[in-house]
């Protein structure tokens, strides 16, 4: 019986390894296919794809209609690869947009690729976070930044209320009760120099 809405934070709290598969078309009747998966979660590769928003919508809704997951959740967690690099904070908060949509869609999580700098992992955290969430907030982090008004249809992936998702949209393990899950993804020189106050940043949030 599903504990959580995120079967990847259900797993990382049992201290279980996590293991995913991708998702290559994005389609209705695929995503009711892999509602069935055997993975853990399915990555959504938008790093270097298309990044199209309307086939996103149509895959969480075959992955809602396809479901229950063998595991009791309504839905597998999707985690996305988004197409800005973690440059620096500027660059992140310019692109903030792209996060905003993707969550809009009830999307589980998202990585970061290529990031570089402190302040590019404190603006990722913050564009995907609710005003209102104070925890962290001074520790590290900025007050979050993302805006109302695309809760509804990522409630309903979710299958809660939109109040209940803004509550629950939130990283954990930052927020004990959050179901997001935000991950960096360290590739370049630039990364392992910055590496020690990356990890500072994002210490309560990422994996």
């Amino acid at each position: 019986m599903a504990k959580r809405i995120n079967r990847v934070i259900e797993l990382l709290e049992q201290g279980q390894p996590i293991y995913n598969a991708g998702a290559h078309e994005l389609s209705y009747e695929n995503g009711k296919a892999m509602a069935s998966t055997w993975a853990d979660y399915i990555g959504v590769e938008m790093e270097h794809g298309s990044f199209d928003m309307s086939a996103l919508d149509e895959f969480m809704r075959g992955l809602v209609d396809g479901g229950p997951t063998p595991s009791g959740h309504r839905t597998p967690p999707v985690i996305m690869t988004i197409p800005t690099d973690g440059t620096n904070e500027d660059v992140v908060r310019a692109n903030s947009w792209m996060m905003k949509q993707a969550l809009a869609r009830g999307i589980h999580g998202i990585l970061l690729c290529h990031a570089e700098t402190p302040g590019a992992v404190q603006a990722f955290v913050e564009s995907c976070r609710y005003p209102f969430q104070t925890v962290g907030v001074g520790d590290g982090l900025g007050v979050g930044r993302r805006g109302g008004g695309g809760q509804r249809g990522a409630a309903h992936i979710w299958g809660v209320e939109p109040d209940e998702y803004m509550k629950l949209a939130d990283p954990w393990p930052l927020n004990p009760d959050g179901e997001l899950f935000l991950g960096l993804k360290l590739e370049n020189k630039r990364s392992s120099r910055q590496l020690r106050g990356m990890c500072g940043c994002a210490r309560h949030c990422l994996r």
